[in-house]
């Protein structure tokens, strides 16, 4: 049975089950993994179990306690979450200690000095902990280096190389695994039911979801998941043609239509991907058996096998498409961006020296 209905993440279940009957479970964290992995969702499952006023062994929270009933409905005043405005590149600094006007009296630092409302820990959950400003984690580090008593922080990122090495030494770091394929089938099989889609469409999304549950669920919509397909065959082609592949990239992302969210997630598939075909592609390249890499998603596999480019090249496209990625997350402009990625990924020897 899974804990909470998360899958994947027993080890590091197991970690805090253990912290927890010795009742010396830290203050400050900095959970990392890739994208849509469940780390939020695990902290906020965590949240609930610590502020469970009749707790089971094993982090089971009771389900029936006021706590309880409030975490469900997402109204515990002491679970705190703080995340980064969609409008904005980075965490402000005001949601951390308030405004000009009202510094340490307003923000996540100040409530969390006040005393638990039921009953006897407060927890702060940071979503999108790879956005925060230099200037807004020099205001956490107090905070994370001694929080207040009774009190846990989790950060919740994707990498430590993104985050202040202030930050990552105040912080526990615990690290969260992509989730297993068969994981993810069943966790998909489970939301949408049999009836609604067919086996192959649900063994398709998981094998292309590199781990992700977020990308899987994207990709269980027959317009990404096609898309998806045309982009292996634009990346396989020899040389490779950046006018079509942004033309076709941009008519993608704008017919996810006009709202930020939707469109950003699409690209960021389309960069994901891109990134994984270059690894199988660079694979491929320093194998001297002639073997050829093994690769369970079928798509990238088909396209790796007609992709004739070397070791530098697939290696030089996937440290520019990773720079891309980072700037999605950094807000640049989404046509500019394409635009700019898939004109450096055209030249493969500039981007290599760049």
């Amino acid at each position: 049975m899974a804990w909470q209905g998360i899958e994947g993440h027993d080890a590091v279940l197991e970690r805090f089950i253990q912290a927890d009957e010795r009742g010396r479970v830290a203050g400050s964290f900095l959970f990392i993994g890739p994208h849509g992995v469940g780390k939020g969702t695990f902290a906020l499952a965590l949240a609930k179990a610590l502020v469970c006023e009749s707790p089971r062994p094993g982090l089971e929270p009771c389900g029936g306690c006021r706590s309880c009933l409030q975490s469900a409905a997402g109204t515990h005043p002491d679970i705190d979450i703080v995340r980064k405005p969609e409008d904005r590149a980075t965490i402000p600094i005001e949601l951390l200690i308030g405004d000009a006007e009202h510094r340490m009296r307003e923000g996540l630092c100040w409530r969390l000095l006040l005393k638990p409302a039921l009953g006897g820990r407060k927890v702060a959950i940071l979503l999108d902990a790879d956005h925060l400003s230099e200037e807004a984690a020099n205001c956490l580090l107090k905070t994370l280096e001694e929080p207040p008593d009774n009190a846990l922080i989790i950060l919740v990122g994707t990498s430590l190389e993104r985050q202040l090495p202030t930050i990552r030494s105040r912080c526990q770091i615990v690290r969260f695994r992509p989730l297993a394929t068969d994981a993810v089938g069943r966790i998909l099989a489970s939301e949408t039911g049999q009836t609604e889609l067919n086996e192959a469409s649900l063994k398709m999304a998981a094998a292309g979801s590199g781990g992700s549950l977020v990308r899987a669920r994207l990709l269980l919509d027959q317009e990404v998941a096609s898309f998806r397909d045309r982009l292996m065959g634009l990346l396989a082609t020899r040389p490779l043609r950046g006018v079509d592949l942004a033309r076709d990239t941009i008519a993608f992302i704008e017919a996810a239509g006009k709202d930020a969210p939707p469109r950003r997630a699409r690209l960021r598939i389309v960069l994901e991907s891109t990134v994984e075909f270059y690894r199988a592609a660079l694979q491929k390249a320093v194998q001297f058996d002639g073997a050829g890499p093994t690769i369970a998603d079928a798509s990238i596999s088909s396209a790796v096998t007609r992709w004739q480019g070397d070791a530098d090249e697939a290696a030089a496209a996937i440290s520019r498409t990773l720079d891309a990625l980072d700037a999605l997350e950094r807000n640049a402009n989404l046509t500019i961006l394409i635009d700019a990625w898939t004109a450096i990924l055209e030249q493969p020897r500039l981007a290599q020296s760049a």
